[in-house]
């Protein structure tokens, strides 16, 4: 593995203990370029992990606090009218960062949350007819809570697809929770965290990804993952085409944080759950427990080799 990579890995390990797993997969998805939603009971190191990340990579990062009354030009932006030039100025709000970290996204109004739409698909915000770039890299990383908690409003099918990601956080092991009782403040930790990498190294990294080798038939598996979950019992809905295409993505970031340069079945398996989990649309009300058990299931049965 590259040794800046494996720097950045170590620096997260120190902040986010006992989550190797979900440290990596969340470096996984910014390699790959997606966006990434964080899922999980209050208190579990859900935004911890979202400003470690923006501060180990060393990335201008921004925070928005989602709640009920957050309006959409509180996130884009807006025009104001200059008296003496008489024109409207456009004036960026918080999403013009390289990584806006959007915390408990799910208690704003869907209104609100469609605002991120345009970005997280086409990297842009469209105000009065102009269309504003944002910078580069860009990410959002997400923070919600579970649905059944009160003042909670589900992101629609066409928000979630926009994330390559989700993950749960889960409670840490004993040993990871008694560091952290006797540890001290774990923010603070974040804080004083310095970069470990710079915008274009990560640039450089994405285009690492993209030079992962597929070979025919692990682009043969993936499909044959796609096209049985749209028939699967389990599932009233299954993975759509950008499904495929970001699974193949994912795939590769993993590959690559393994220090290869070519995706093994076992970079798919790695990555499927928290690529898929939120693009599957499950017949049950199953708990989360549950549902990915369900997704384990189903990528059991797809043999490797057809």
């Amino acid at each position: 593995m590259n040794e800046s990579i494996q720097s950045v890995l170590e620096g997260l390990d120190t902040i986010i203990l006992g989550k190797q797993r979900e440290v990596r997969l969340a470096l996984a998805s910014l390699l790959a370029g997606g966006h990434l939603l964080i899922e999980d009971v209050p208190g579990t190191g859900k935004t911890t992990l979202a400003l470690a990340l923006g501060r180990v990579l060393g990335l201008q990062h921004k925070r928005v606090q989602f709640t009920v009354d957050v309006l959409p030009s509180d996130i884009t932006g807006s025009s104001i009218y200059r008296q003496s030039e008489q024109a409207f100025e456009f004036h960026p709000g918080p999403i013009f960062s390289q990584i806006l970290l959007a915390d408990e996204i799910n208690r704003a109004m869907p209104k609100t949350q469609s605002a991120l739409l345009e970005a997280m698909e086409e990297n842009a915000v469209s105000q009065d007819g102009i269309t504003y770039p944002l910078p580069s890299p860009f990410f959002v990383i997400a923070t919600q809570n579970p649905m059944h908690h009160s003042g909670t409003y589900p992101l629609p099918e066409s928000q979630l697809d926009r994330f390559l990601m989700t993950l749960q956080m889960g409670y840490p092991s004993a040993d990871a929770e008694l560091v952290l009782l006797t540890s001290g403040a774990t923010r603070q930790k974040v804080l004083d965290q310095p970069a470990l990498c710079t915008a274009e190294q990560l640039l450089g990294w994405q285009a690492d990804v993209r030079a992962v080798k597929v070979a025919s038939a692990i682009a043969d598996y993936v499909l044959r993952l796609v096209r049985e979950s749209r028939g699967d019992a389990s599932f009233e809905m299954g993975l759509s085409p950008r499904g495929g295409l970001a699974l193949m993505a994912a795939s590769r970031a993993w590959a690559l944080l393994q220090g290869r340069d070519f995706v093994t079945p076992e970079d798919v398996q790695a990555v499927f759950a928290a690529v898929c989990q939120h693009r599957l649309r499950f017949r049950s009300t199953e708990d989360r427990a549950g549902l990915l058990h369900s997704i384990n299931d189903f990528l059991n049965q797809v043999d490797v080799v057809a």
